[in-house]
């Protein structure tokens, strides 16, 4: 199996997977900052737009500037929010469209892992900022409880161990507080703190659950639309047995992302290329 390729172009895809728990996730992380009103944001891979969204609607921003990689994604969140605080381009995350010192928060959301070279896209986070700003970002817990991802891993592996390689717990070792706090130290930033933010991913049945796998939208979604269809339907039903399954045949899982923020503390350019 060659290297994994990680399809993100369809937000009415991506909204039903892991768009619907990125919005609670936000308004929890959002709250966490206690920025105050009029501050200036910048939104680094704001993808479908749940973060800036959350922005705009809990902390009275002066504005947010955000950029995706995904043009898809982009024109999603542009044709969605309609508030003029928000303006939306595509761009690097590592090398963000803003000049130094200029916003007072930049945050990111489920984007770090994805990034190559992950530290220079927190440097650019650092440099972007003024002295005394905030950085901050949260990613999935891929490797422990972001159960809805790591249930299908787990059943994917026993099937097929080839898909070992494709493990989003395996292949973002930057997923906890540790790596997540080296990070933001080498960058430059000081006063970091990390934390564990969990919500109940409460699913009315399995097909709820099971059907936003088939938008092929990241790498769990990818994965199972590689598969012919009797790999699929096995996987679908080892899955299905795994799962907890209420008398109502709802289904709750916990999605846990870990957070991690800091302040810049310098006054001069953080970015090293």
């Amino acid at each position: 199996m060659g290297a994994p390729i990680d399809v993100w172009a369809a937000g009415n895809a991506y909204e039903p997977y892991i768009g619907r728990w990125s919005r609670i996730v936000a308004r929890e992380f959002v709250g966490w900052l206690d920025a105050a009103p009029g501050s200036r944001w910048f939104d680094v891979g704001c993808g479908t737009g749940a973060l800036t969204e959350t922005v705009l609607g809990a902390t009275a921003p002066a504005h947010v500037s955000s950029i995706d990689g995904s043009a898809a994604y982009v024109d999603f969140a542009r044709r969605s929010i309609s508030d003029g605080r928000a303006t939306f381009a595509v761009a690097d995350a590592r090398r963000l469209p803003a000049p130094s010192a200029s916003v007072d928060v930049v945050v990111s959301g489920l984007v770090l892992n994805f990034v190559p070279q992950p530290e220079i896209a927190v440097a650019e986070m650092a440099r972007v900022v003024r002295r005394g700003g905030s950085v901050a970002v949260y990613v999935w817990d891929y490797a422990g409880e972001m159960q809805l991802i790591r249930r299908f891993w787990d059943s994917a592996i026993e099937l097929d161990t080839g898909a070992t390689a494709l493990d989003e717990g395996r292949r973002f070792p930057i997923c906890n507080p540790r790596a997540l706090e080296d990070l933001f130290r080498a960058a430059g930033l000081g006063s970091i703190e990390s934390r564990a933010i969990d919500v109940r991913t409460r699913f009315r049945d399995f097909d709820d659950y099971w059907t936003p796998f088939l938008g092929g939208q990241g790498p769990a979604p990818a994965y199972a639309m590689s598969l012919g269809e009797g790999e699929r339907t096995r996987l679908r039903e080892q899955i299905r047995a795994r799962l907890p399954v209420a008398d109502d045949g709802s289904i709750e899982l916990i999605a846990r992302a870990w957070a991690v923020r800091g302040v810049r503390t310098s006054a001069g350019d953080s970015y090293v290329p």
